[in-house]
């Protein structure tokens, strides 16, 4: 089967995102090293719950930005010049009135909830009080700088997502440098830094996005036809963003209320590693997501559905790749990687990357729905059995349950949500669900399956010493290049890929 130029524009765009992947995983990895240094376990804790509070109110952005995406990628494919920039300039105008309501509410249920209801030291509320202000300010300015980057993932210009993503990870660098030498408080310092970097980021989406794309300039327009259609498609979306963000921001909240800042801190730093796994799909799907939303708008529906399987698959595989070596060493790295070690953290970290690896199935089959714009039952179902992680969590903790079982219950409820995904899709988009039980799930997991025997054995056996951490990290990544390139790959794709290789060695 021969690539077509759409998917080789794919596979480029996804190997600039790969480039800033790696880049921003070496300087995040170092950068948390450091930020976890300078600050202490419990300040490090502190910063993530109460930033966890301001990120409660992310339901609303994630919501509107996935609205706001689907409609511009969706007028770009059905090659619509007008409707993109209205599609713009009423996205800001919407952005703007939420950023005032989120304000509000930050400052009334947040500040009521930081003072009366989390574990926080005494000596240092007058810190966590700065930090939630900060953090309040910070979510903000990402708020209104998602219709910018909505406009670069739209039009593909991945080169420009990559090198400003780059630019903050050096920033976030630079904070952890300004940590080293500061002689004030720097829990605070560090808030009010990452708030200034930001604000420096947002200002290069805007300035980019203004100087190359047309619709990238804010007029006073109101359309009340999208405004109700956005609207409607953000509502139904809500459900699914806060079923989400009630499942991970509010277990962390949870885990404030039942334990020490320090599960706080060894759950952040799980969050951290799995961001870092993470981006090996993100990078991926960032570049694919486009074109499943630009094919259904083209009505090339058949090939919207090649798209769907190939990103499941492969987006899986990836972040199989990449977990697994992590996974059967997650000790050795953490000890090598953070000064001091917060309890918990190590399960943390191995149970958050399988719940990544089920979820990853799963990107591509949303963004289809997406793409429909039908999504009220999708996002009902599919929300119902998340939001079913926070009461489910706090029973079992209220019951003197470990802090681990907050990741059991999400793991257990992500495949829920990937079998009902399945059904939902065939039912809305005719999806296959033989063939797609056949040629991804259970081809996926035949590889992985079979790629983690040798290094799992090895695990058992050897010493936790650097040679044979090395060399089972080696085992791994061989085995599972080899079963992918093997299995999991269709033949143009492994043509494709020999290209590619030859192409480098000439080079």
């Amino acid at each position: 089967m021969e690539i077509s130029p759409t998917s080789r524009r794919i596979m480029r765009n996804t190997a600039m995102l790969y480039f800033r992947m790696a880049v921003l995983m070496i300087i995040g990895l170092f950068t948390s090293r450091v930020v976890l240094r300078e600050l202490g376990v419990d300040d490090f804790g502190i910063y993530n719950a109460v930033g966890g509070v301001v990120a409660m109110f992310s339901v609303l952005s994630t919501s509107l930005s996935a609205s706001i995406s689907r409609f511009i990628t969706f007028y770009l494919g059905a090659d619509d010049r007008y409707k993109p920039r209205t599609v713009f300039s009423t996205s800001v105008s919407i952005l703007l009135i939420i950023s005032a309501i989120i304000l509000v509410l930050s400052e009334i249920l947040g500040v009521w909830f930081l003072n009366v209801k989390m574990v926080i030291p005494p000596d240092r509320m007058d810190a966590a009080r700065w930090v939630l202000q900060f953090s309040i300010v910070t979510f903000i300015i990402q708020l209104i700088s998602v219709p910018y980057n909505a406009s670069i993932i739209a039009h593909e210009r991945m080169s420009a997502f990559a090198w400003i993503g780059i630019f903050e990870a050096v920033s976030k660098l630079g904070i952890a440098y300004a940590l080293s030498i500061a002689t004030h408080d720097k829990l605070i310092l560090y808030a009010i830094l990452y708030a200034a970097v930001a604000m420096a980021v947002r200002i290069m989406y805007g300035t980019y996005c203004r100087r190359h794309f047309e619709e990238c300039h804010y007029t006073r327009i109101l359309d009340k036809p999208l405004f109700r259609e956005m609207f409607s498609f953000a509502g139904w979306s809500i459900i699914g963003s806060a079923s989400g963000i009630l499942r991970d921001h509010g277990g962390n909240l949870l885990l404030n209320l039942f334990f020490c800042p320090a599960v706080n801190a060894a759950r952040g730093l799980a969050v951290q590693v799995n961001g870092a796994v993470m981006r090996f799909i993100t990078g991926f799907i960032t570049a694919i997501n486009p074109q499943i939303t630009k094919s259904y708008a083209s009505g090339d529906n058949k090939y919207m559905m090649l798209l769907v399987f190939r990103g499941s698959r492969i987006a899986t595989l990836l972040t199989m790749l990449v977990s697994f070596p992590v996974i059967f060493n997650t000790g050795y790295f953490l000890r090598l990687w953070l000064v001091e070690v917060p309890p918990y953290t190590e399960i943390f970290v191995q149970l958050v990357l399988i719940l990544t690896l089920i979820e990853a199935f799963s990107h591509t089959l949303s963004t289809a729905v997406n793409a429909t714009g039908n999504i009220k039952w999708y996002q009902l179902i599919i929300g119902g059995i998340q939001l079913l992680n926070l009461p489910i969590d706090y029973i079992l903790l209220r019951m003197g349950n470990s802090p681990v079982c907050v990741y059991t219950v999400a793991i257990a409820l992500a495949i829920a949500c990937l079998a009902a995904r399945i059904i939902i899709l065939n039912r809305q988009i005719g999806l296959n669900i033989i063939q797609y039980l056949t040629d991804v799930i259970l081809r996926v997991t035949l590889i992985g399956i079979v790629s983690a025997i040798l290094p799992y054995r090895m695990h058992m056996t050897m010493p936790e010493t650097l040679p044979y951490v090395l060399a089972i990290c080696a085992v791994s990544l061989i085995c599972s290049s080899a079963c992918i390139y093997i299995a999991g790959l269709t033949s143009g794709e492994r043509t494709y890929l020999r290209e590619k290789i030859g192409f480098l060695f000439k080079q």
